[in-house]
C-alpha cells in the first residue's frame, strides 16, 4: 500500500483542529480532539505533550496574527495599537479565551506582544511593578471587548427593574452592529487617558537611537 502524500498528523494540523473544536463546542478533549482528526488518542501524544500544549500552541496560532509596529511614536499610541491589533486576532475565535486565561502564558509569540507593551509602558517612565498592572489591566480590557463582540444583538432587556438613567441608556441602543466597537474605542479612550495621566514621564515620542559616526 503507497504511504500517504503528506503526514495524518502534526502539531499544526492537531493545532488546526482543536481551535475548531472550541470555536464548536468550546472546550476540548483529548479523546474528543482524536476522534475528529479520526485517530487513536494515543497517536496525538506522538506530536504533542498532552492538552497544556496544545492550548499553548492555540494561544501562539492565534497571537502570530498581532501585527507589533516599530515604537517610533508616543508610548500611548503604540499600547492603543497594540490593543486593537490584539482584540481583532482574539474576536475571531472568543471561545478560546476562557482557556487562555485558565493557563500560564508561556507561548514565545505571545511574549512579542507582551514584550512590546512592557517597552512603551517601560517609556511612559512606569516601574517594573506598574508595568505589569498595566499590562495586565490592557489584558482584561482587550480580552473582555473581544468577548463582548460574541454577546447576542440585544445586550440588556429593556426590564422593569431598570431606573430610569439605566432606561435611557437602554433607549439608545437597539439593534446596533456597530455597538462593541463603539464600546470597544471609548473603554481604550478612557483606559489610555487613565495610563498617560498617571505616567511619570511626559507622552512623547521614544527618542531616536543615536546615528553612528562612520
Amino acid at each position: 500500500m503507497p504511504r500517504p502524500s503528506q503526514r495524518l498528523l502534526s502539531p499544526e494540523i492537531i493545532t488546526e483542529a482543536a481551535i475548531r473544536l472550541v470555536d464548536l463546542t468550546g472546550d476540548f478533549t483529548m479523546p474528543g480532539l482524536a476522534e475528529r482528526l479520526k485517530v487513536r488518542p494515543s497517536s496525538l501524544y506522538n506530536h504533542v505533550s498532552g492538552r497544556a500544549e496544545i492550548i499553548e500552541l492555540m494561544r501562539a496560532r492565534v497571537m502570530a496574527g498581532i501585527v507589533v509596529a516599530d515604537p517610533d511614536g508616543k508610548w500611548s499610541e503604540t499600547v492603543a495599537s497594540l490593543a486593537r491589533e490584539y482584540r481583532r486576532n482574539y474576536a475571531e475565535h472568543p471561545r478560546l479565551i476562557p482557556l487562555f486565561t485558565a493557563h500560564t502564558v508561556q507561548s514565545g509569540v505571545a511574549f512579542g506582544m507582551y514584550n512590546a507593551l512592557a517597552q512603551a509602558f517601560s517609556d511612559g517612565g512606569f516601574s517594573p511593578a506598574e508595568v505589569l498592572h498595566a499590562i495586565t489591566t490592557v489584558d482584561s480590557f482587550v480580552l473582555g471587548s473581544a468577548l463582548d463582540l460574541a454577546a447576542p444583538e440585544v445586550v440588556w432587556a429593556t426590564a422593569p427593574e431598570a431606573n430610569e438613567p439605566m432606561r435611557a441608556a437602554l433607549a439608545t441602543s437597539g439593534p446596533n452592529p456597530g455597538r462593541a466597537d463603539a464600546a470597544f474605542e471609548f473603554g481604550l479612550r478612557t483606559l489610555i487617558a487613565g495610563l498617560v495621566a498617571q505616567a511619570p514621564r511626559q507622552d512623547r515620542s521614544r527618542p531616536a537611537a543615536p546615528m553612528s559616526r562612520g
